[in-house]
């Protein structure tokens, strides 16, 4: 149950109308997500928090469905199901297969398993990727032998 009541679009001050107009806009919808509804009991919290979702999920070097594929991998380990949902739904709507996500479900677990272990054991992070080289670079002499 949420802390805060779900603020309606008719129960909202103008500042709150005007960020749930903006989704509307963005989105192409008359649909308000909850995840906007509730946080609105502090217009500040809304606005920015709606200000950086554009900034970040907009355009950008990553193609949409790959920053929802993100999205929900961090959503699923921070264990949010909300989030998982609807950015599982829009991941679909972006074109998101049946075999993409049952790929990002094998590569979250490993993903997760393996952190695990280097935290565990307490591995320190390899030279080469210390100093920003690529660890997949054959040494010089192997280079050379070719």
């Amino acid at each position: 149950m949420a802390l805060w009541p779900k603020i309606e679009y008719g129960q909202a001050n103008a500042r709150v109308r005007a960020v749930y107009d903006d989704i509307r806009a963005a989105r192409n919808t008359d649909y308000v997500n909850d995840i906007w509804k509730v946080p609105a009991n502090d217009p500040a919290l809304l606005e920015r928090s709606w200000s950086q979702v554009k900034a970040v999920m907009g355009p950008g070097a990553l193609d949409p469905l790959t920053k929802e594929l993100v999205y929900v991998a961090v959503s699923m380990t921070n264990d949010c199901g909300y989030c998982v949902g609807t950015h599982t739904a829009s991941a679909r709507a972006k074109g998101m297969t049946d075999a993409q996500f049952g790929e990002l479900l094998a590569v979250v677990g490993l993903a997760n398993q393996l952190n695990k272990v280097a935290a565990g054991v307490q591995v320190e992070l390899d030279e080469k990727y210390r100093s920003g080289g690529n660890p997949l670079t054959p040494p010089a002499s192997t280079a050379a032998a070719r």
